[in-house]
């Protein structure tokens, strides 16, 4: 079996909260993230809502980052920097306590979000703005930590690569302790432009609220969200060795590559119940033992059948009994972040017994019919969680994470 893996901390910014626990009392309690968009003039766009986080994050940033070194990173990059920051202190991890050299980074990332909303890029700070790497080096250069530093690129499912990415680190005992995750922002013009001409975002632009629905029948598309999900993992020696609350253990993951189709996934979804199947082999467990599936369920057509599908096709009859919600109800779709963000939503409701609803799931889809636990939350006990992360290029990626139980 080798040595475990366990999560030791976490923290996430969204358009729900500016730290994990805002946003996870907002999860439980159903609301929703989703409002005009205020970043820029998106009056002329098709789709005018998106996820946004609260305006106060630039005051936070300013408290965090000094002010020389603000002036080199993106909106962005600072979101990947505070979330890291906070979920460091938070945990009270002490890093003269630990082998720095066996201390590592790794984010999933997308992009940097220099766009057309982005404020003072000048030639001065355009090269370290641009440099994707820059989000997890300031992160090691702010501790001293000399272990792997890096970042990953898959689309949405980046941040959840970069988790597993860490897992193997520790795993093959080249690390004691990773931190990891992701962030990312495409609240641009530009960008929501382009996904309006693949017709893939939601244009409820009179019903924010509402504009996220997955599974539902009136679904049309998903809706934009931006934020940041940083997780930190490490052995189960070393979490016990400083006396670290252990909130999960990260048990095994799967990655597979559809090779299909650059954005529509494999027919009846096979490319994904493929990645479930695999995680469930490589994590040791049976279709009985899954708790709770936190979806990808973006709102997207395909996206919400196909992964129905898929989970009906890797777990059968049992299908029907297993949990499934999509908190891109509430958040958005945070793309190279989403995977972190719903990893840590996945652990959290593993520690509190908690299964958080799909929202806006007032009348589902006829040809969806699992239990999407709609619009409120429920009480549970979770013994195991899977998180699916599937993007677009057929980078698909599902994480096992587990109650855990030999507590100290």
């Amino acid at each position: 079996m080798g040595k475990k893996v366990v999560v030791t901390g976490f923290n996430m910014l969204t358009a729900l909260g500016l730290d994990w626990e805002e946003t996870w009392k907002n999860i439980q309690e159903g609301k929703s993230g989703v409002k005009k968009i205020s970043l820029f003039d998106a009056s002329e766009n098709q789709t005018q809502i998106a996820a946004e986080l609260s305006p106060e994050f630039s005051d936070k940033s300013s408290e965090i980052i000094k002010k020389r070194i603000s002036k080199q990173m993106t909106r962005v990059t600072q979101m990947s920097y505070v979330c890291a920051v906070e979920a460091i202190e938070k945990h009270n991890i002490d890093f003269d306590q630990l082998d720095k050299k066996r201390v590592g980074v790794i984010l999933g990332v997308v992009n940097t979000g220099d766009s057309s909303t982005e404020e003072g890029t000048t030639s001065k700070n355009l090269i370290l703005k641009r440099m994707n790497n820059a989000m997890s080096a300031w992160i090691g250069m702010r501790y001293n930590i000399e272990g792997p530093n890096f970042t990953t690129s898959s689309a949405c499912s980046s941040s959840a690569f970069a988790i597993a990415l860490g897992y193997d680190a520790i795993k093959a005992g080249r690390t004691d302790m990773m931190i990891v995750g992701g962030a990312d922002s495409i609240i641009n013009k530009e960008e929501i432009d382009g996904f309006n001409e693949i017709y893939a975002l939601a244009t409820n632009n009179e019903n924010p609220e509402k504009a996220s629905c997955p599974f539902s029948k009136n679904r049309d598309g998903f809706v934009i969200g931006e934020g940041a999900g940083i997780m930190i993992i490490e052995s189960e020696e070393s979490a016990k060795a400083r006396g670290a609350k252990i909130y999960a253990e990260l048990v095994d993951y799967a990655f597979t590559n559809e090779s299909y189709n650059i954005m529509a996934p494999k027919p009846d979804g096979a490319g994904m119940a493929d990645t479930m199947e695999q995680a469930l082999k490589n994590a040791g467990i049976t279709i009985n033992d899954v708790s709770y599936i936190n979806a990808h369920g973006t709102s997207t057509m395909l996206n919400d059948l196909y992964e129905t599908k898929a989970i009906k096709k890797v777990f059968g009859e049992r299908a029907y009994k297993i949990p499934v919600s999509s908190t891109k109800s509430m958040t958005g779709h945070t793309i190279g972040a989403a995977g972190a963000i719903e990893s840590i939503i996945s652990v959290l409701a593993i520690k509190d017994s908690v299964i958080p609803p799909t929202i806006s799931l007032d009348e589902a889809d006829p040809d969806l019919d699992l239990d999407y636990v709609p619009n409120k939350l429920r009480k549970q006990n979770l013994d195991i969680v899977l998180s699916n992360s599937f993007a677009f290029g057929g980078h698909n990626a599902t994480l096992v994470f587990k109650k855990y139980l030999n507590s100290f």
